[in-house]
């Protein structure tokens, strides 16, 4: 039987004397295609920007953004002219004096000579107390007055002859004092049995009836006088120094009356309340028609200042909350006047802050501000 040789095992292992690093060599085809693109990049770029470096020869125009047109606005020009500056306020028409009767003693009514809504002249007779108790109090002071005069002649002459003393021409003197004292009180006491009006006027109330027992002081009836009227208002802190004594005045009633008043007192403490003051119109009422207690409208003239007549529609607000106008200047471009209104009317309003002669925007001042350049057009001013 034949063995096998045996298997001989060879190394696999490199020998170090042959030993290299690996290394990795640029391949020339990918540098080729890298260089390719750049170039392509570069050209790209270069192009696109060609326009912009190298006008093209052809000379066609590039397209610019357009300036706005400025916006179309119509003007009307205003003319400032003098108007006269009103102050107006509510009232409350007050009779010119206005007081309670007062019994001035006690007594019985004996007479009523007036009725209630009854006009009177002063110093007419309202009502008569009974004078019984008077007329014997009269006569009683008459008869001591006379006594007592008879006593001091005789003490002078007595004290002439010698007989008599000073100290009884003194006391004689006294006694005839005081006599002619109780005579005075007791035609005073009869002056107070008649009730009489202290001024000329309407009895309002009366509150008396023949036989009825009346105290002293108590009041008997309200005597109020309208001729003149007084018509009161109250005047704010900022228009007090408008309003003058002496002043003319318009009043128009609420019942449609009007009638022409002067100003007859302005105040000159404020209401702690408001702060207002207290100025009364006096109106003429000789007639009596105009009843006190009503309701008035108080025009007062203050002056004459230089103004604009404008329609409320083309007021407007600027950015800081001031009422004013929109205009256009020589140079077309818009400007924006603070205004004041001075006076009110129907159909427009007259201001102030404006310049004499002035181009108001009437139409388009809502899409215009200040300092922007316009194309003004005269409006067509109504007939």
């Amino acid at each position: 039987m034949t063995q096998d040789p045996p298997v001989t095992q060879e190394s696999t292992e490199i020998p170090t004397d042959r030993a290299q690093d690996l290394t990795f060599e640029a391949d020339p085809g990918a540098k080729r295609s890298t260089l390719i693109a750049a170039v392509l990049v570069v050209a790209l770029v270069g192009w696109m920007g060609s326009g912009f470096i190298f006008p093209s020869e052809n000379g066609e125009p590039t397209t610019a953004r357009a300036e706005p047109k400025p916006v179309s606005v119509a003007v009307t020009a205003s003319q400032a002219e003098t108007v006269t500056q009103f102050y107006q306020a509510e009232g409350q028409a007050l009779p010119d004096r206005d007081t309670m009767m007062r019994a001035e003693t006690s007594g019985d009514i004996r007479q009523v000579l007036v009725r209630k809504g009854q006009d009177v002249e002063a110093e007419a007779v309202i009502a008569r107390f009974d004078p019984t108790n008077n007329i014997a109090d009269a006569n009683r002071a008459k008869e001591e007055l006379a006594r007592a005069q008879r006593e001091f002649d005789n003490a002078e002459q007595l004290l002439d002859r010698g007989v008599a003393t000073a100290d009884r021409v003194s006391q004689a003197r006294a006694a005839l004092a005081t006599a002619q004292a109780q005579v005075t009180a007791t035609e005073q006491a009869a002056r107070a049995l008649i009730i009489t009006a202290p001024f000329a006027g309407r009895i309002e109330t009366l509150d008396l009836d023949e036989g009825e027992f009346v105290s002293a002081g108590t009041e008997v009836g309200r005597l109020v006088d309208i001729t003149p009227l007084t018509v009161a208002i109250q005047v704010p802190q900022q228009s007090l120094t408008r309003i003058k004594v002496g002043q003319p005045a318009d009043v128009k009633f609420i019942t449609g009356e009007t009638r022409k008043g002067t100003v007859a007192f302005v105040g000159t403490s404020a209401a702690s309340e408001t702060r207002t003051f207290l100025a009364e119109i006096e109106v003429d009422n000789d007639d009596g028609a105009i009843p006190a207690g009503i309701s008035a409208q108080i025009v007062i003239p203050t002056g004459e200042v230089t103004a604009h007549f404008l329609s409320p529609s083309i007021v407007s607000l600027n950015s800081d909350g001031a009422l004013g106008v929109k205009t256009v200047n020589a140079d077309n471009v818009v400007e924006f006047f603070p205004i004041e209104v001075v006076k009110a009317q129907i159909d427009g309003i007259w201001v102030t802050g404006l310049p004499d002669r002035v181009d108001v925007i009437s139409v388009g001042q809502g899409y215009v501000n200040a300092g922007e350049t316009v194309a003004p057009s005269m409006a067509e001013v109504a007939q």
